[in-house]
């Protein structure tokens, strides 16, 4: 698994890669790596297909059929594959901060502290979309610089009025990760594991109030630091400093073609939002 993973990254071609140990800077490499060849998409969600939250069914996705997925199937087959390279592998739940400072559902998200082998401890998440390009330094709580913004984890205050601490989390443990001066999720730090996640899998797949089902959305890093991203038929391209163009895809080979050429996935069918296509019923 972890030879045919490590060659989906673009390490390693024809034999075995060479398996260096389980360091900061492999930990660097293949988050990066994974970000720009693996991406963040909710495609499943709208072709109909069912989402296993099993370690085996996540590797096979990402590397025998070359999809990505979304965070439960991204970190949940990062931490496969961390695992099997010697990385000691923690799953933490989330909760995304909406509209308003609202914390989502429990179990919203699912996020990875990855030990390594020379004593460092790192939050990766490859799953989150548009994130940091780097694992975030676990126990610091000053300011850390990335590609992909300013990025601070923080002791989290109490939950807003209403939300509930959630899965018998304890609120003086947990985390708030902060973007650009903004939280975008709040961090458990007991363990979990996959099958904790089941429900909030099965609520962002089905419910009409998930933002999962009312769209679609296809995106990955680029070589440059920039982002291409596909929603429903407008792809848009965005370089590293910010500047981006869109076009329209108006044809349906032109919106398998883009799949294709520009995130790696084949697909029988151009899909479409599910929720939309009911109510045109």
């Amino acid at each position: 698994m972890a030879d045919a993973y490590l060659r989906r990254l673009g390490l390693g071609s024809g034999g075995s890669p060479v398996r260096p140990a389980p360091t900061v800077e492999l930990l660097r490499e293949l988050h990066l790596r994974h970000l720009r060849a693996v991406p963040f998409e909710n495609l499943s969600v709208h072709l109909g297909d069912e989402i296993v939250l099993e370690e085996r069914r996540l590797v096979e996705k990402v590397v025998q059929e070359r999809r990505g997925g979304f965070c439960y199937e991204l970190n949940g087959a990062f931490g496969a594959l961390l695992g099997a390279l010697g990385f000691e592998v923690t799953l933490l739940a989330a909760r995304v901060y909406g509209e308003e400072g609202r914390l989502g559902i429990p179990y919203d998200h699912v996020a990875l502290l990855v030990r390594t082998a020379d004593a460092g401890e790192w939050l990766a998440d490859v799953g989150f979309g548009a994130h940091s390009h780097q694992p975030l330094e676990w126990g610091r709580r000053d300011e850390q610089p990335d590609p992909g913004g300013v990025f601070r984890l923080v002791e989290a205050g109490p939950y807003p009025l209403g939300a509930g601490s959630g899965a018998g989390s304890a609120a003086e443990r947990d985390l708030d990760v902060v973007v650009n001066g903004t939280p975008v999720y709040r961090l458990e730090t007991r363990p979990r594991v996959l099958r904790d996640f089941v429900a909030g899998a099965w609520w962002h797949r089905s419910s009409p109030e998930s933002h999962f089902t009312r769209s679609l959305i296809c995106s990955r890093l680029t070589e440059d630091g920039g982002r291409i991203t596909l929603s429903g038929r407008r792809l848009k391209a965005t370089a590293a400093d910010g500047t981006s163009r869109e076009s329209e895809l108006a044809k349906d080979e032109e919106v398998l073609e883009a799949y294709r050429e520009r995130f790696g996935i084949t697909l029988e069918q151009v899909p479409t939002v599910r929720e939309a296509a009911a109510r045109q019923r």
